[in-house]
């Protein structure tokens, strides 16, 4: 599609925005009391944010003009931020983190796939030149330190030597003879046209030589015609005139690539054009304020130092009216904040006495996303929506909207040169007018009475101190890669982990059983809480921070897969600790504290970084650890929790955790380290067909009516994907796809495969049902639940006594 196309998909996404923000501010700010209209309004504003993110997204990926690319990128993180936040909403409200949404897809014409998380490209193409150096930085150490083979190169055989060779000597010989033929041709061509030439033509031959010439043109130059509207009919081709748009689309491309790769800047002229101004309205206002100062106080105020801002602190100091009325505030709030305290209390002693207590309902909480999504907003209505874009054809910049970016940087670098200029006068008139000399208005013969009280410092945790100031990044990074905790990412997506939604789920859901996601969901939750926060800075530091995730479900339902998808997708490092890679490595608590800090400071660098944990129960084992690497390995749950209090908003670090059998440990410990969990089921009906057919076309199978595809997936009930691809593997081996052609597959040929694999067993589904049950949110839940139901009964009986009461009269 053209720059058009994507322009208008832009200004209609636009215009559905502001309709939603205006929707927000009319109803998320008062007060609900009904929880289901609630649930229906915050999951009614997540699917047509998902819409809004989906087409911005589109258009972002698309649009070449730098400039716009840009402010479509506010909004675009502004609207993943909120999606976020009515996230948290939604799982505090139904204490789940798996949601019914049939309803409300129903009621706004959606399916199912529209509310699936789309991934910015942006995330892995603004730093994909990057990401592939690191790659094969990495590539080259693990090969150095042999923890990487490369690919055999498999030696020729004589035989197939001399058959390349026979090859290319025939192919040699039919280029010769073709061209020895093509010049006997021409020759006799020649030799023909010089005997034409010295015979008379005839006059009417000649007219049927150009007739049969022209009659032959026209009709190729039909056929060609026929041929294309065919094509075209077919679907094999495109019309002229698309064809026509992507040649204009491909240089438009070009033309952003040369955008992409000049600078554009106009510092040079703005300190020129602008800069004496600049430099005199600063002294101006400055020497103003020192003015006033000394009206009001009686003294020159001292020249704020460069840590604080410099002469951007006398700006933002107040006046002393406004400081009275502040600190008015202040005692007011006190006071509330105690008259809240008592009404606490009242409540606490009525609820103890059995008195009933008024809820005031719901609220949304505040956001940090929606003065993004205004600013953008009205970005986008002063500089875009009346824009003509035709006039731009080539989509180059724009000097004003840059202009007006570096402005803001030349007038920081006048102020700091006016700032030592100003602070030399300051001290002279300090001397001049109230005899103080000194930085701090000192006067001669007085010194400090007493000492002055240092303030206390904050306590620094032992990860967050620079425990390597002699070694480089470039370093730390090798050893950690040399040591086997810095591995390669396999090139997943996370659309490649297949499954489909479970229909039977809001059955079970109704009975009021602990509601565990489908295979779709659990691609959400990955999504919302790992891969887009990691993807983008203003979401990370802006959103509900997440720090911790764990991946908790049965062997082989893709835990691994899913965390190479989170570090593809957003492009990160993958840092792996098991019991095994660490095992005679940084034995003691004081080498463990250096490693963390190490993949700690090296993430931080690096970012986004995901620290991967697995078979994490066993960090939190109930029993007494077996060996010295066991020991090592539970050394890291103490830690840990330092790990994770040193990273900050700021820091695109995430702690993901894998488990297959997390009832083996503690449970107070294991909740507190990670925030969300993600329990992962095993296959359903429909799930499990998909994997079947897509695994033997992928394995380089052919489908025919010998395999029955719907047996399958009814045999494999219980067994994971891990199964299915371990099941297809054996049985396509290189020796049974050459046999293929005469011995098509067949259905017992994958079942007597699967017979060899245990399935996943209902004991253990309830194991992790009521480990789940255990959790924070699981108890949540129950409690939910409870006072669902009591909620039922108290209305049944109420209805019952209308019902008597009526029977009476």
């Amino acid at each position: 599609m053209s720059q058009a196309t994507y322009i208008k998909l832009w200004a209609d996404t636009q215009r559905e925005l502001d309709t939603m923000l205006q929707r927000e501010r009319e109803e998320f700010l008062q007060p609900q009391e009904d929880r289901e209209k609630v649930w229906k309004m915050l999951a009614t504003a997540y699917v047509r944010y998902l819409e809004i993110f989906r087409r911005l997204e589109a258009s972002h990926a698309h649009l070449i003009h730098q400039q716009k690319r840009a402010a479509v990128r506010q909004v675009l993180d502004g609207v993943m931020g909120r999606l976020l936040e009515i996230k948290r909403e939604m799982v505090a409200l139904e204490s789940s983190e798996c949601h019914c949404m049939d309803g409300i897809l129903l009621e706004l014409q959606r399916v199912p796939e529209d509310i699936e998380i789309p991934i910015p490209e942006y995330f892995v193409k603004e730093n994909l030149r990057v990401l592939q150096e690191r790659e094969k930085y990495l590539q080259e150490i693990l090969l150095n330190a042999g923890l990487l083979e490369e690919e055999p190169v498999r030696a020729m055989t004589l035989e197939e030597a001399i058959r390349v060779i026979q090859v290319a000597e025939r192919a040699r010989q039919g280029r010769a003879r073709a061209a020895f033929m093509r010049r006997i041709y021409l020759e006799e061509k020649r030799q023909s046209k010089k005997q034409q030439k010295t015979t008379r033509i005839n006059p009417d031959a000649a007219a049927t030589c150009i007739q049969k010439v022209w009659r032959g043109y026209h009709q190729r130059m039909e056929t060609e015609k026929l041929r294309e509207e065919e094509m075209v009919f077919l679907g094999m081709s495109l019309p002229p005139e698309v064809e026509a748009r992507s040649v204009l689309q491909k240089a438009n491309v070009l033309q952003g690539e040369v955008q992409e790769r000049e600078d554009y800047s106009f510092r040079q002229e703005l300190r020129e054009a602008e800069g004496s101004h600049i430099k005199e309205t600063l002294q101006d206002e400055i020497t103003q304020c020192f003015v006033e100062c000394r009206h009001i106080t009686g003294r020159f105020p001292d020249y704020p130092p460069e840590k604080t801002g410099g002469s951007k602190a006398i700006f933002i100091e107040k006046h002393p009216e406004q400081v009275a009325e502040e600190l008015a505030g202040k005692k007011e709030a006190v006071k509330k904040e105690e008259k809240s305290r008592k009404e606490d209390k009242e409540e606490a002693k009525a609820q103890k006495a059995g008195k009933k207590v008024v809820d005031e309902g719901w609220k949304m909480s505040p956001s940090n996303f929606l003065s993004i999504l205004e600013e953008g907003s009205s970005q986008y209505q002063v500089f875009w929506e009346n824009r003509d874009n035709k006039s731009d054809f080539l989509q180059d910049h724009d000097p004003e909207l840059i202009k007006g970016g570096e402005r803001e940087e030349v007038e920081e670098e006048i102020r700091v040169q006016v700032d030592e200029v100003m602070q030399e006068k300051l001290l002279k008139v300090k001397q001049a007018v109230d005899g103080e000399i000194g930085p701090h208005g000192k006067k001669p013969g007085k010194g400090d009475k007493g000492s002055r009280k240092t303030p206390g410092k904050k306590k620094i945790s032992e990860l967050e101190r620079d425990l390597t100031p002699d070694r480089t990044i470039d370093s730390l990074f090798q050893e950690l890669a040399e040591e086997g905790l810095l591995i390669q990412v396999k090139n997943v997506n996370l659309s490649d982990y297949i499954g489909y939604y479970n229909c039977q789920r809001n059955i079970l859901r109704e009975t009021g059983a602990q509601p565990v996601p489908s295979i779709p969901e659990v691609r959400q939750l990955v999504a919302l809480y790992g891969i887009l926060p990691l993807g983008s800075q203003t979401v990370h530091e802006n959103a509900p921070l997440v720090k911790s995730l764990l991946l908790a479900g049965p062997a082989g339902v893709g835990k691994k897969m899913l965390v190479h998808a989170i570090c593809t997708e957003a492009g990160a490092n993958l840092f792996k600790l098991t019991s095994s890679s660490i095992a005679g490595k940084y034995p003691g608590r004081d080498a463990l504290m250096m490693m963390l800090h190490m993949i700690l400071k090296v993430g931080k660098e690096l970012q986004p970084s995901v620290l991967w944990i697995g078979d994490t129960e066993r960090m939190f084992a109930k029993g007494a650890p077996k060996g010295e690497d066991e020991l090592n390995f539970r050394r890291l749950a103490k830690l840990l929790p330092q790990f994770l209090r040193a990273v900050k908003p700021q820091d695109r670090v995430l702690l993901v955790g894998t488990t297959s059998r997390p009832f083996d440990a503690n449970l107070g410990p294991f909740c507190k380290v990670y925030q969300k969990i993600i329990l992962i089921p095993k296959p359903d009906y429909l799930t499990r067909f998909a994997l079947w057919k897509h695994y033997i076309l992928q394995g380089g199978g052919t489908l025919t009516k010998l395999v029955n595809l719907n047996c399958l997936a009814q045999v494999s009930d219980g067994f994971t994907q891990g199964h299915v691809v371990e099941v297809v593997h054996t049985v396509l081996t290189e020796l049974r796809l050459l046999q293929m052609a005469r011995k098509p597959l067949r259905t017992a040929e994958f079942v007597t495969a699967l017979a060899r694999h245990d399935p996943v067993y209902i004991e253990e589904e309830e194991a992790f049902q009521a480990w789940y049950a255990k959790t924070p949110l699981g108890k949540a839940w129950i409690a939910t639940m409870a006072a669902r139901d009591a909620e039922k009964e108290k209305a049944k009986k109420k209805g019952k006594k209308g019902k008597k009461g009526k029977g009476k009269k």
